[in-house]
């Protein structure tokens, strides 16, 4: 079915995000994640960082390709020949924004489509945010992300707020 792009800043990349690649390597022949730096967020990882967690969460996947990327999504997209953006939906609102980024990019890049996969019920209140929440709390994260990425989480966050236990 070709190539397929699949965005995010993946700070830090969880199991949500490896199941909608997952997924998407069962329908295309190849897809490319694409590790981008979001101007609105402060990532807690390093592109390089996010780069080598999502590559080692992904050996398993042949036809998955973790890479770089800057500017537009629809520049990456052309420049890897990927037809389509593939995205994960976990709620209506994701939906509301996710819609606004499709037409906006269908409108820059015409022959460009987004497929929108449902998350699985077993991810649809993850999210990068609460995982690093709950780390930097001093909380268990290893049913919401890869080892890797719990092992990286870990050392990164040593010593770093281990207050607000209780939450």
């Amino acid at each position: 079915m070709g190539i397929a792009a699949y965005p995010g800043t993946f700070d830090p990349p969880t199991n949500g995000h490896l199941d909608i690649i997952e997924r998407g390597a069962g329908i295309f022949d190849r897809v490319l994640v694409g590790v981008t730096a979001n101007p609105a967020k402060t990532p807690l990882f390093s592109a390089g960082e996010r780069l080598a967690m999502l590559r080692e969460m992904c050996a398993h996947l042949k036809n998955v390709e973790v890479v770089p990327f800057k500017g537009l999504l629809v520049d990456f997209a052309r420049d890897h020949g990927a037809s389509v953006i593939v995205k994960g939906l976990r709620a209506v609102s994701d939906f509301e924004v996710e819609l606004q980024m499709a037409l906006m990019n269908r409108t820059l890049s015409s022959g460009l489509d987004t497929i929108f996969l449902m998350t699985s019920a077993d991810n649809l209140y993850l999210s990068s945010s609460l995982v690093k929440e709950i780390a930097l709390l001093g909380g268990d994260v290893s049913g919401f992300v890869h080892p890797a990425v719990q092992k990286r989480l870990k050392k990164k966050l040593a010593g770093i707020g281990r207050k607000g236990r209780g939450r």
